[in-house]
């Protein structure tokens, strides 16, 4: 049997108020959407996803890594390879990218289902994230947010089995971005609405109705992506749905995440369901894609996560639009960043188990642990004597802190701290946090960040966050 084993998501605690987008104040309470911070792209929101979804899962038992995404910047190189780095898996790891399409994400679900079914892997962890752009003050910036979601699938401790799929494809010119460009561009919208979205949504869902032999009724959530409420509205009354079935779309809270988005709203959706619940999810894009979850008894064994709901609890709204435009590197600037190879790919590789898998050093003698690698242990002397220690799990404690103003940031100053963790001292920046925040002893996670853009690719590394209350 294949199904869900595990889910996590991850949506950024930076929001754009959508006044400030036209000119207004922002207004607590009003309309916002999720954006990445400067030191977060598609990457490092797969990694906090993926994290999220493996709580309390070896790690060592996950075999494939599929990542969807259509806003991944790098060509030729595989963004599923750093994600199984930065988790610190297994060298034997299947990684694979789904890209080039919003249903990239259900694709990805349903490739790990049926690799789980045909008994090709174990444990196979789908991420999707999606980090797009519209143009400043152009008609698409208010409507795309940025989030991940991850679902691991595997044939033991299944929560949700995926019982049926049905998809239709259809070439039509409704979104696209030009290799080069940073945005997204869209045609008129009722023409996408009318002629693309509308009747590909009810092919798709009405077909999987007719393919399982099931009907709208059978269903207790129906996780749908759609462009607006109107939309969704007309998707919904066409395929018999109540609006007593339809998942929260996260309407002016969370944006139209790409190929996370649908995977998101199923995350939210196994969030508030019962044993024997059936659940629905559908994506939009050149066609569309339905697919149909039976939940098991296994739901209420799974450990508590942050998932969908703890992470939309965490906000830090920005406090104005070009606060926004400088995070995304949108703002205007007298010198264009000079080009250069950035970080060597030599020390990139040679430091790749610190650097992306936060792993440090444990000696065997005393059981001290270091990071970066030294040869000799400088608590007893041991030369040589180590093993592998993951930190990017575990939680630290600030021993002290200073204020950078010189190293770049949308909103400077640039908090630098010395964290301990595991009795290791280590330096790293703070996210997520504003100076007057900032305490000795205040405990902090480790959360996958960019550091920098350099040779035209971002650079990746660790950063320590205040641990959210409760958690």
């Amino acid at each position: 049997m294949s199904g869900i084993r595990a889910y996590g998501a991850y949506i950024p605690a930076t929001r754009l108020p959508l006044s400030l987008i036209q000119g207004r104040p922002a207004k607590e309470g009003g309309p916002e959407k999720a954006v990445a911070y400067d030191d977060e792209d598609a990457v490092t929101m797969a990694v906090a996803a993926a994290i999220d979804c493996l709580t309390g899962i070896d790690r060592s038992e996950i075999d494939g890594v599929m990542f969807a995404s259509t806003s991944y910047t790098l060509k030729e190189k595989q963004g599923a390879a750093v994600i199984a780095k930065a988790l610190d898996l297994r060298r034997d790891v299947l990684t694979t990218d789904f890209s080039g399409s919003l249903r990239s994400g259900t694709s990805a679900i349903e490739a790990a289902s049926n690799a789980v079914a045909a008994g090709t892997a174990k444990n196979v962890l789908v991420v999707a994230s999606d980090c797009r752009m519209g143009a400043p003050r152009g008609a698409l910036e208010s409507k795309l947010g940025d989030a991940a979601a991850a679902l691991l699938f595997s044939s033991d401790d299944v929560i949700a089995t995926l019982d049926g799929s049905y998809a239709v494809s259809d070439e039509f010119q409704d979104m696209w971005r030009v290799d080069g460009e940073a945005f997204t561009h869209a045609w008129e919208d009722r023409f996408i609405i009318t002629e693309g979205y509308t009747p590909n949504m009810i092919d798709a869902v009405k077909g999987l109705f007719e393919k399982s032999g099931r009907s709208a009724s059978d269903y207790a959530k129906a996780a749908l992506v759609a462009p607006d409420a109107r939309s969704m509205g007309g998707v919904v009354k066409q395929v018999g749905l109540d609006k007593s079935q339809v998942q929260d779309p996260l309407f002016g809270r969370l944006g139209h995440s790409g190929a996370s988005f649908a995977p998101i709203l199923l995350v939210a959706a196994l969030e508030d369901a019962r044993a024997g619940d059936r659940l629905l999810t559908a994506s939009a894009g050149d066609g569309a894609h339905a697919l149909s979850f039976e939940v098991t008894d296994g739901i209420g064994k799974l450990p508590p996560r942050r998932g969908v709901k703890g992470h939309l609890d965490r906000r830090r709204p920005l406090p104005s639009y070009d606060t926004y435009l400088k995070s995304r590197n949108l703002d205007p600037k007298e010198w264009a960043a000079g080009a250069d190879l950035g970080l060597s790919a030599t020390i990139r590789y040679r430091e790749r188990d610190a650097d992306i898998g936060f792993v440090g050093e444990k000696c065997k003698n005393c059981g001290q642990i270091h990071i970066p690698k030294t040869r000799v242990c400088y608590k007893c002397h041991t030369k040589d004597e180590w093993e592998p220690a993951r930190l990017s799990d575990k939680r630290g404690t600030v021993l002290s802190y200073t204020f950078d103003f010189f190293f770049p940031t949308a909103q400077p100053p640039t908090i630098m701290i010395v964290t301990e963790v595991e009795g290791c001292r280590v330096q790293v920046q703070l996210a997520n946090a504003k100076p007057d925040e900032v305490k000795l002893d205040m405990p902090v996670e480790y959360v996958f960040r960019k550091i920098h853009n350099a040779g035209g690719k971002a650079n990746y590394f660790w950063k320590a966050s205040p641990l959210p209350a409760g958690a």
